[in-house]
């Protein structure tokens, strides 16, 4: 991974200041915790901790809860906007959400309201994912390791150098196999708004 700026939301104080930051927005709109709840099919204590930065979200659990909030993963986190049409290799953000070995490397959108997302995904062996689906399409090229793709009950397993793309309505998940897995992502998932 480079020397880029890191967003790593297990530090306790960004934890804190995530959880500030669900728990200031869910009040605005007038919904509790219990609500939040229900709609991300989260327990309410589990929410409870996150606002009280006692714990930290899983991507697809935080990106459920923006959702519920009807906000953005990344104007939760506060993540300064990119909209570049290049970037720079020494100068992606870079974050991690639940699992400090598994980072994200923002490929920043070239412009406000793009359709493409895209980031390089960095997975620890053994990782399996949480089953999710949403609006969309993904696409995603190996650059190491072997990952097995669960989507709705088809298995695929990818390798360095393969690719697969899909509806993302279709319920999917992953397992990394025995080493290290990175991939390039491009999907329509709004990961962070632009």
């Amino acid at each position: 991974m480079s020397n880029n700026q890191e967003f790593n939301l297990n530090d306790a104080e960004l934890s804190e200041k995530l959880g500030e930051a669900i728990r200031f927005k869910r009040k605005s709109i007038g919904k509790t915790i219990l609500q939040i709840a229900e709609e991300t099919n989260l327990s309410a204590s589990f929410i409870s901790q996150i606002e009280r930065g006692r714990s930290t979200p899983s991507f697809v659990s935080f990106f459920n809860i923006a959702n519920a909030l009807g906000s953005s993963m990344d104007d939760l986190i506060k993540l300064p906007k990119q909209n570049n049409t290049v970037t720079r290799k020494a100068s992606r953000q870079v974050f991690n959400l639940g699992d400090p070995k598994r980072s994200y490397e923002n490929l920043a959108p070239g412009f406000k309201k793009a359709l493409l997302n895209a980031c390089i995904i960095y997975v620890p062996a053994g990782h399996v994912s949480e089953r999710f689906s949403h609006v969309g399409e993904e696409f995603i090229y190996q650059l190491k390791g072997t990952v097995e793709h669960t989507i709705g009950d088809d298995k695929f397993t990818v390798s360095e150098g393969d690719t697969i793309h899909f509806d993302s309505k279709r319920t999917h998940s992953s397992i990394v196999g025995d080493e290290d897995s990175i991939e390039l992502w491009v999907g329509t998932m709004p990961i962070l708004d632009n």
